[in-house]
């Protein structure tokens, strides 16, 4: 009996361990966020429950600026099913392609650093949800820049180390007018 235990928590420890995992960082080209997203950026993706499965499509228009040390990226959600949302981002350099952040439901301090050629950031936001108030969740976001110039940030959801959910968008910059 004890051995059947033995071998049932270790395969839900690891279960639980790769469910939880942040995505795999691959990508072409060297991303610094403050060339990429100084200017406009569109962006297309899903958010795919891990439950039910259920997807969740949304669309984001990122405005970024940097003062040469805050890279702040005001981002509006529009949401398929109609939901719209604002958050702003303020990313502080405190080292080369190494960052400290805040956002409005952000805890505490987002932490964004590179992985080879792409980018990985890190933090736990107040969910806001309607069955049970406020629940803080991690985000493990892992942003690689491709050769086409396209950026793919691929997201893992956690609670207590169980994945919730993943999110996938792809980021285009948008050129400006000519003069």
């Amino acid at each position: 009996m004890q051995a059947r235990t033995a071998v049932l928590v270790t395969a839900m420890t690891l279960t639980m361990t790769a469910c939880a995992s942040a995505p795999e960082a691959t990508g072409s080209r060297t991303l610094v966020l403050e060339d990429f997203f100084a200017g406009r950026v569109t962006a297309r993706g899903t958010f795919v429950n891990s439950f039910t499965g259920a997807v969740r499509g949304l669309s984001v228009e990122i405005n970024g600026s940097f003062d040469g040390t805050v890279l702040t990226l005001v981002e509006n959600f529009a949401y398929d099913d109609g939901e719209r949302d604002r958050k702003t981002w303020k990313l502080t350099r405190v080292g080369e392609r190494t960052y400290e952040g805040t956002r409005e439901d952000v805890i505490g301090t987002a932490s964004a650093y590179p992985d080879g050629l792409a980018m990985r950031l890190e933090y736990v936001v107040a969910l806001k949800t309607e069955q049970w108030g406020d629940i803080h969740v991690r985000f493990r976001d892992v942003l690689a820049l491709e050769a086409d110039g396209t950026l793919v940030n691929r997201a893992v959801v956690s609670k207590w180390g169980f994945r919730l959910g993943r999110v996938e968008l792809r980021m285009t910059r948008v050129a400006e007018p000519a003069e």
